[in-house]
């Protein structure tokens, strides 16, 4: 048996996880909330994880019953994400590692949420959607690599998000996302969106532009139909509904594309932004009209977390691979498509 300990604090979420031959034994996580209509800084989002990894370390010890002494391998998140958390979490990493005297890997962030979404719903070659705060990919595996089909071009869909829960002065408690999604489920009127895919990728920000100028200044936009005197007024439920609705075909089109191309029978969907109901139903209406199946997680698993940097980091050490003191350290641009995936076939 095989038990790693992973550590993951690339954005606002800081977690350790344990795991033990794809047993989840600890999931522990803490988030940093800032006030409504604030996003959160690198410099402070650092000094958050700084102050709660040790708290954090320990009752992943206690919840797990597992001692340092029993855990094979100890797994950070190498990158992609912000650097001052990264690197906050990594220096702890590196800390327990050396006192321990256990091996370290480095493990990539998007490849953590493959694997624990692949561990979790049992899908076996998915096409996956990867959907976050920081990233937003179109991906399937072929030839030791996870290949990017496409991506966004600009803002990633959970930060586009964001950006529009700040506008409007929503609650970042438990995330801008969330409140976005529960908002939507109250709108009523669909407000014409641009509608940007380019290919296989996607680009969000003229999106956001235009959404702004109707949610400014009162949160309560006038557009006058053409040939009539009445004024149509867009609510903020509106405008969240109205932008999901956007959003995800978007995602959709381009995630049945790359099924398409592939030949795929699958879909998963992995990261922050894959726990919105919405997104699952509106890719679950595609995948029933291809004959394909939808995978998805809960919040325990799709939202950043320790356990998938763990699981992944299990999977490395598993199929041998290992990093040299001098390769464990962070990077914020860290592509999907750079690892080698040795623990699968084909």
């Amino acid at each position: 048996m095989v038990i790693a300990i992973g550590f993951e604090g690339s954005a606002n979420k800081i977690g350790v996880g344990i795991v033990r031959d794809g047993e989840v034994l600890a999931n522990v996580r803490e988030t940093y909330i800032t006030p409504p209509g604030e996003g959160f800084l690198p410099k402070e989002t650092a000094q958050h994880h700084r102050t709660k990894i040790h708290d954090i370390l320990k009752r992943a010890l206690q919840e797990s019953g597992v001692t340092p002494a029993e855990i094979d391998v100890v797994c950070y998140t190498k990158g992609p994400g912000m650097a001052p958390p990264l690197l906050a979490v990594a220096i702890v990493a590196r800390t327990v590692a050396q006192i321990w005297n256990k091996p370290i890997l480095g493990v990539n962030h998007c490849i953590g949420h493959i694997e624990m979404g692949r561990l979790i719903t049992k899908a076996q070659n998915p096409t996956v959607l990867y959907v976050s705060g920081g990233n937003t990919q179109v991906i399937s595996y072929a030839c030791k690599r996870y290949r990017i089909f496409g991506e966004t071009i600009d803002i990633a869909i959970g930060n586009c998000l964001d950006r529009f829960a700040r506008i409007i002065k929503l609650s970042n408690d438990p995330s801008p996302g969330y409140n976005i999604e529960q908002m939507a489920k109250r709108g009523e009127k669909y407000l014409p969106l641009p509608y940007s895919v380019k290919g296989m990728d996607v680009s969000f920000s003229g999106i956001l532009s235009f959404i702004e100028q109707k949610a400014r200044p009162n949160q309560k936009q006038q557009k006058r139909k053409r040939g009539s005197a009445v004024d149509e007024r867009w609510t903020d439920e509106d405008l969240c509904f109205s932008l999901q609705e956007t959003l995800f075909a978007m995602l959709v089109e381009t995630t049945e594309r790359a099924m398409a191309h592939c030949g795929s029978s699958e879909v998963l969907i992995v990261g922050g932004v894959g726990c919105n109901e919405r997104l699952q139903e509106m890719m679950g209406i595609m995948c029933k009209e291809r004959g394909a199946k939808l995978f998805a997680t809960d919040e325990r698993f799709c939202i950043d977390n320790g356990v998938m940097i763990a699981h992944a980091g299990w999977e490395m050490f598993r199929s041998g691979t290992k990093m040299s003191w001098e390769e464990t350290t962070i990077t914020q641009r860290y592509r999907t498509d750079e690892v080698e995936v040795t623990w699968r076939e084909g």
